[in-house]
């Protein structure tokens, strides 16, 4: 087996779709399918199993926590010998749901460290786990819970989610609801996936309920504007009040104490951080989420070091 081969595996393995898969990769499907077959012959053992829609096994789970590592591992010693080489900071490959919440602190942490090379990923909270451990990314911010085995921790803000309304909604002048109440009524909110989404349905879930949405978007920006045209209501978190205060609607508290968003940090415990990359998760850990702006020790200017000298390992 080679590279390449454990590459492709690792892509089918995620999408468990193999033209979805071969999209991906931009290569056909039925040589990928050839490639996975003839690793599962060397393997002697099938990694999947093919009744109806093609799922991971066991044996194929098996394997891929090997592969991440391994192929993570090979990548890291790259970056190293890269940085090294060339005594830079080296780049930091950054993921989340959303770079709404970032943009400052992305902007904040450009002005500081010019020469980092800052590398963003939009991706769903499913998949960083598996882009951790593989080392595909350095670092994952997540408005929901990540599976933590082999990764690194640290809660970053945790706000209140309110129901948005338009000004002349018939909930407009209440301080408070409960899910029950908004059981009939139209909501605006994320794709599915998304943590707003996620919210909404959990929240109506544990209720025997199903919220009706008139309208889906991948553009969160624009959901406090479709909210504010009158199409519906919406959950939006705290944080979202700032950029939302010219809007004509209404903040209303919602009755749970569930109802609310945790944005946390994750890496992989056994990375090997470049400069850029460790100087971000600084800047995060220190950043003051609920005001959007640095904390105490956001950032800082990196440490000189005598040339010819090795960075420090994370």
């Amino acid at each position: 087996m080679d590279l390449n081969m454990l590459r492709q595996f690792l892509v089918v393995a995620r999408l468990e779709h193999l033209s979805r898969a071969a999209e991906e990769l931009r290569i056909a499907q039925p040589s990928l399918s050839r490639t996975i077959a003839r690793l599962e012959s060397e393997l002697g053992t099938p990694l999947f199993d093919r009744g109806g829609r093609l799922r991971l096994n066991d044996a194929g789970r098996l394997f891929r926590g090997h592969v991440e590592r391994s192929l993570g591992e090979l990548d890291a010693g790259r970056r190293a010998v890269a940085g090294a080489a060339d005594q830079g900071f080296g780049t930091v490959r950054l993921a989340s749901e959303t770079f709404l919440t970032l943009t400052g602190l992305l902007a904040a942490y450009k002005r500081v460290h010019p020469a980092a090379e800052v590398e963003l990923h939009q991706m769903a909270a499913e998949d960083m786990a598996s882009r951790l451990r593989a080392q595909d990314v350095d670092l994952c911010v997540a408005s929901q819970p990540v599976p933590a085995e082999g990764l690194e921790a640290v809660q970053l803000n945790d706000e209140a989610v309110w129901v948005v309304t338009p000004l002349d909604h018939p909930l407009a002048d209440r301080a408070s609801v409960r899910v029950e109440e908004l059981a009939d009524q139209s909501f605006v909110t994320a794709s599915k996936g998304h943590w707003q989404r996620r919210l909404l349905d959990r929240l109506f879930a544990a209720r025997g309920l199903t919220p009706k949405v008139v309208c889906e978007s991948d553009e969160l920006s624009a959901v406090a504007d479709l909210i504010s045209a009158g199409l519906g209501i919406g959950l939006v978190p705290e944080i979202a009040r700032r950029t939302a205060a010219r809007l004509p609607c209404v903040w209303i508290a919602v009755d749970d104490p569930d109802c609310r968003r945790t944005l946390t940090l994750y890496w992989g415990r056994d990375s090997h951080l470049s400069p850029a990359a460790r100087l971000m998760r600084e800047a995060i850990t220190g950043w003051d989420f609920g005001a959007g702006a640095p904390g105490a020790r956001a950032l800082r200017e990196p440490p000189t070091r005598p040339a010819g000298a090795m960075p420090a390992e994370a």
